[in-house]
């Protein structure tokens, strides 16, 4: 981005979603850019979703300053105008290669495996269960954060221990369901059911402490039901407030072989309305 690096920002990574960007002056800092992109299936989608960018960070900060743990934000108010509704200085991290996944409605990939083993990550669960039941206890079913352009790889708690270490791989374990558990009671509390996110942990170089980095609890890595809906059963009980209505009008008109279509208008629409209702739901 041109203003950026006319202010020193330089470019040094980009995902599905974010762009990072260092600055000479700050060496300890990076600054993490949303952007307005959608992906599924693994591909970047056209066009992005406007707005999107600048909600994911609103969520994300709004989550940051309601959770009891060290997190990588780093408060200043100087982030260049530009990019500043969707945009966090953040402490640079040395980042764990766990992707900390935690559960707690039997869903999405979840239950593709139940139906077929009765199990979710390799965990036995109760028989009987359908599409969205609640678990009898919130699961963590760690993955492997796989370098880039692989899928991530679903592992177990034992292979995280491998990875790193048993003291670390407890943390993370133990982190993640507290946060899961606390962030719950908040949304129920809006009237939003938390049926499943994923987190990531680094070590702050600094204190050495287990602090909270990337986004968090926002609609790109977690699954939001309404909880009224949901209590009524039916067949809308489980409408998502994230991308899930890109992801099934891809998967309708989509073979996944070669580039995937553009997104019509009116499903980049009734998308950015679900990120928008969110913010609504949780921040008012």
């Amino acid at each position: 981005m041109d203003a950026l690096a006319a202010l020193g920002w330089q470019h040094v990574y980009s995902g599905k979603v974010r762009d990072l960007y260092e600055h000479a002056d700050l060496p300890s800092l990076l600054l993490v850019v949303a952007s307005d992109r959608v992906s599924a299936f693994d591909h970047v989608l056209e066009p992005g979703i406007p707005g999107k960018g600048a909600l994911l960070t609103q969520l994300t900060r709004w989550w940051f300053a309601r959770l009891p743990v060290p997190n990588h934000l780093a408060e200043r108010a100087d982030l260049p105008a530009e990019v500043a509704d969707r945009a966090m200085l953040v402490k640079r991290l040395d980042m764990h290669p766990i992707e900390c996944v935690v559960r707690g409605y039997l869903t999405g990939s979840g239950w593709a495996e139940y139906r077929e083993s009765g199990t979710v990550c390799g965990i036995a669960l109760p028989t009987g269960l359908s599409d969205g039941d609640r678990l009898p206890e919130p699961l963590y079913t760690p993955a492997f954060k796989a370098p880039m352009g692989e899928h991530d790889e679903n592992i177990t708690f034992e292979r995280s221990v491998e990875l790193v270490g048993v003291s670390v791989a407890t943390a993370l374990r133990d982190a993640s369901l507290s946060i899961f558990a606390t962030a719950s009671e908040i949304a129920l509390e809006r009237g939003v059911v938390l049926a499943d996110t994923k987190f990531e942990f680094g070590t702050d170089p600094a204190t050495g402490a287990l602090t909270l980095g990337d986004e968090v609890l926002t609609s790109d890595s977690s699954r939001y039901w309404d909880a009224e809906l949901y209590a009524a059963g039916g067949p809308s009980r489980l409408d998502s407030f994230d991308k899930q209505i890109v992801r099934n009008w891809l998967a309708a008109h989509w073979d996944k072989v070669g580039e995937p279509p553009a997104l019509p208008p009116e499903i980049v629409e009734r998308t950015a309305a679900r990120y928008r209702e969110l913010i609504q739901r949780l921040c008012a």
